[in-house]
């Protein structure tokens, strides 16, 4: 076989696995994995850092205070909370004029409200 029949198919096959790298096929989203999340650990962090500068106190925003566990418990149990960091059609975006949570924060927030939002 010739030189020049093989130079373009070896070619093909060198640079074919290019993009066989797992960084960019798969990459690292930050999320680690959690197995069960905590109201006090996972929970109240993301709520302090994205929410309670607004949502705490007699004069909360919109009405909705997130400063104890019963009223995030309340907008959970309804929706509202879920709603409102995923963006969700028919809900107000949070945090208002800020950047959409993380899919990781977001992740937590609704597997805390899939095992019943406890208070753990």
């Amino acid at each position: 076989m010739k030189l020049s029949k093989l130079l373009p198919a070896a070619l093909i096959l060198l640079t074919g696995c290019f993009y066989d790298v797992e960084s960019v096929l798969y990459p690292d989203t930050g999320c680690a994995p959690v197995t069960t999340v905590s109201y006090t650990k996972d929970i109240v962090p993301i709520l302090s850092q994205y929410c309670l500068s607004c949502h705490s106190g007699t004069f909360a925003s919109g009405g909705i205070p997130l400063d104890t566990y019963t009223s995030v418990k309340r907008y959970a149990d309804n929706g509202q909370l879920l709603g409102s960091v995923q963006w969700a059609s028919g809900y107000s975006p949070m945090p208002k004029n800020g950047n959409k949570l993380s899919s990781c924060k977001v992740g937590l927030i609704q597997k805390w409200i899939e095992a019943g939002a406890p208070n753990n």
